[in-house]
């Protein structure tokens, strides 16, 4: 601990962001960095803890509390403060693949269990940890990294999420030949496809992608792992296969849509937007553009698709959410607002959110395209275009199907494993745990990457 009082000397300081009626005119990042001094106070503030709670990385009352990937928060903080921004990124990345990400897209459970808390405000945990690794791109520290001789051992990871990305990334530094199937055109999963440009700019996803391609990895794009004869082939020609197919069915919208163009879900309407605005494609989900849009859910997602819509240029944008307005109030009895929600407000002039309200029937014009709907308090509602954000129950069975392994939900697995009920066949993130968080997905990868180790060579040293 460099500075004994340094949580008593110095307050939270937030990032800077850009005004909400100007961001929304285009797809770039919205947080301003601090400058360095003020950075290396807010890494002053950690009291580096006896029992650091930052790092617990457990589930408390059915929420996640403290990071899974137990980072060494109160180590790289201290380096912070100290201006040693080398030993910082090598604490980081000593226990992170992609701190880049989690910096961007975590909710921070890190900073919900900092004792600074209980005092006054946490430490600014992920932005000390974004600026650690962009210092360290930025400084040319972030080098392609070489085991020291190969296994000679096959390992395919049927997707290029967070979860496949992190498992590949560690077999593949621990000598193992990695390749990742990908179903996609490009790779990347979630990160490419279901998280906004603004959020998670692609070419820092592409920035990994090529650090791990140069580095040993090899990306398969335009495989459909779902397909049996694709799987057969991986299963005769790969010592080891790892599932990390996420989660991707959608939990239904509870009202009949058949046939009424103008509704979707989010990860649909997400991906699309992806691609519309950065690969210059023109898929079938329609855009925003001067349509009323309503998004079911208040989750994060469903903020991402009310800021997506925004960007395209919509007429109006609601969000109806199923519980009542109580259930979301803070400490204070004051309701949150996220980004997405400010910047609605700067343009419409107030809070999309409804809620204790659902969807009880769609309208639909003479050609079948939806109009409006009618909602459970009674009234009716212009809408062409409507997006279910209502989250996942779990994998899909095709893929399951095609390599043999037993599912319910999610993919089964004994408990504290990753190997299926096929003997060569692991999986990890969403699609063994379910619907979680980017940092989730990497301790899993991470976690089954072990497993996967020491079962390809009969020990292991990966941690």
């Amino acid at each position: 601990m460099g500075k004994i009082t340094g949580f008593m000397d110095y307050s939270r300081r937030d990032v800077a962001e850009r005004e909400p009626a100007q961001r929304v005119r285009d797809w770039e990042e919205f947080h301003l960095p601090l400058a360095e001094d003020l950075r290396e106070k807010q890494g002053a503030r950690c009291m580096n803890c006896g029992v650091p709670f930052c790092q617990a990385g457990i589930i408390w009352e059915g929420a996640p509390f403290g990071c899974p990937l137990h980072n060494l928060i109160p180590e790289w903080n201290d380096m912070i403060m100290s201006g040693n921004w080398s030993h910082a990124l090598a604490r980081l990345l000593k226990t992170n693949n992609f701190p880049e990400f989690t910096g961007r897209v975590c909710p921070a459970p890190c900073e919900r269990a900092c004792l600074c808390r209980l005092y006054e405000d946490s430490v600014t945990i992920r932005d000390n940890e974004l600026c650690v690794i962009e210092k360290g791109f930025a400084l040319g520290k972030v080098k392609p990294r070489f085991a020291p001789h190969r296994s000679g051992q096959r390992v395919a990871v049927v997707g290029s999420g967070p979860a496949g990305l992190a498992v590949a990334d560690q077999l593949n530094h621990r000598g193992h030949s990695v390749t990742i199937i990908e179903r996609e055109d490009r790779p990347g999963g979630l990160l490419t496809y279901g998280i906004p440009n603004m959020k998670l700019p692609k070419e820092i996803v592409q920035r990994r992608i090529d650090l791990m391609t140069q580095e040993g990895v090899t990306f398969v794009t335009g495989q459909n792992a779902a397909n049996p004869k694709v799987a057969k082939r991986l299963l005769e020609e790969y010592d080891a296969i790892v599932l990390c197919c996420g989660a991707e069915a959608p939990r239904p919208l509870g009202v009949d849509w058949q046939g009424v163009s103008g509704v979707c879900y989010a990860a649909d309407f997400l991906k699309a937007a992806v691609q519309r605005q950065q690969f210059g494609l023109e898929p079938e989900i329609p855009t925003a553009a001067g349509r009323d849009v309503i998004v079911i859910g208040t989750g994060d997602t469903a903020s991402d698709c009310a800021a997506t819509a925004l960007r395209q240029g919509c007429k109006s944008v609601t969000q109806l959410v199923r519980r009542k307005r109580e259930d979301y109030l803070n400490a204070e009895g004051t309701l949150p607002s996220g980004y997405a929600q400010e910047e609605v407000q700067a343009l419409f002039g107030q809070d999309p959110r409804r809620f204790a309200v659902q969807v009880k029937e769609l309208v639909r014009d003479g050609s079948g395209a939806l109009s409006a709907l009618v909602t459970t308090d009674g009234d009716t509602l212009p809408c062409q275009l409507l997006i279910a954000a209502t989250g996942a129950v779990g994998c899909r069975e095709d893929v399951c199907k095609a390599f043999g392994v037993e599912m319910d939900r999610t993919v089964r697995t004994a408990e504290g494993s990753y190997q299926t009920s096929e003997e060569k066949v692991f999986a990890a993130g969403d699609m063994r745990r379910g619907q979680s968080l980017v940092v989730w997905a990497i301790a899993e990868g991470r976690a089954a990457a072990v497993q996967v180790d020491r079962f390809l060579s009969g020990y292991t040293n990966l941690k």
